[in-house]
């Protein structure tokens, strides 16, 4: 089963080397690219789908800062390389190369639901909304490499090869064993109530998955299992609910433009904020109003 990665980004100073090499596997999209780096080249991006950001190479300095916000806060900064980040699903992220000529990187794209399926259990809620920035690993470096010589490979094995690497380094990556597999209790109707009016009051911003677990007392895996079994939804698809009923309201009460109320509601910009609408609503924030005035 395919799917298509969703991303947006606003880069400047990189260069693509040769193109795209990309391998599709079922859940899972790999990348490999070659990009020539000016000086304090930077981006913004933000994915609809989990990924992993993986340098493989580097030339030049090593210094690599990544923020979780455009005024630096949440901000990491690497001095090695290689090196991994993990970014959850509808996170915006800032990065800057600071004096780095050329890099080599494999995003990873991940469809959790197609996972789910396959793996044949819920996965851990916090888990996939935590970011881990700038990490280094051995294990994980060393599938990413065999990963990305299968993208690069002119004549490709058998399917099952790359998708086994792949699934592998998901598992890892979340952690996956069936000894820990428990279903959590729901939240108490305080603990609910309190995390619910918190994402509400706060949903046009990034919501940090810590500030919901501690409002409740709890461990940030133990709050998303909670708050799933409680809702049905985890936390950050909770979010999203809230921004899409605020751009309704928005959408009602005013004739400000489209690109003003997904600001407003906290989308990255007017494409992001039509997608996220369509997905959610089934149908465009235009014609969803029409269809109300009508």
């Amino acid at each position: 089963m395919s799917f298509q990665p969703r991303m947006q980004n606003k880069i400047s100073g990189f260069k693509v080397l040769g193109g795209l090499n990309r391998r599709e596997w079922n859940g899972i999209i790999a990348d490999v690219w070659d990009v020539e780096c000016e000086a304090r080249a930077g981006g913004h991006y933000l994915s609809d789908d989990p990924r992993m950001f993986i340098v493989l190479e580097a030339k030049g300095g090593a210094r690599c800062n990544v923020r979780l916000s455009p005024d630096g806060r949440g901000s990491v900064q690497n001095d090695r390389q290689p090196a991994l980040s993990y970014i959850p699903a509808g996170m915006e992220v800032w990065a800057d190369v600071v004096d780095i000529s050329y890099i080599r990187h494999l995003d990873l794209h991940f469809n959790l639901e197609i996972l789910s399926r396959r793996l044949m259990e819920d996965l851990d809620a916090g888990r996939c909304d935590t970011p881990r920035l700038m990490f280094h690993d051995e294990r994980f470096l060393q599938l990413a490499s065999l990963i990305a010589a299968e993208c690069l490979n002119p004549q490709p094995l058998h399917d099952l090869y790359g998708d086994g690497l792949t699934v592998a380094l998901f598992i890892d990556l979340m952690k996956l064993n069936r000894s820990d597999a428990r279903k959590r209790s729901p939240l108490a109707s305080w603990q609910l109530r309190r995390a619910v009016e918190y994402i509400d009051e706060h949903s046009s911003r990034n919501i940090r998955l810590e500030e919901l677990a501690s409002l409740s007392g709890l461990s940030q895996s133990h709050f998303s299992h909670a708050f799933k079994a409680s809702t049905g939804m985890a936390p950050h698809q909770w979010q999203t609910n809230a921004r899409i009923e605020k751009s309704k309201m928005l959408l009602m009460k005013n004739e400000a433009s489209l690109t003003a109320i997904a600001a407003e509601s906290g989308f990255s910009d007017q494409a992001h904020f039509t997608r996220v609408f369509r997905k959610v609503v089934g149908t465009t924030p235009a014609l969803w109003k029409r269809s109300r005035l009508s």
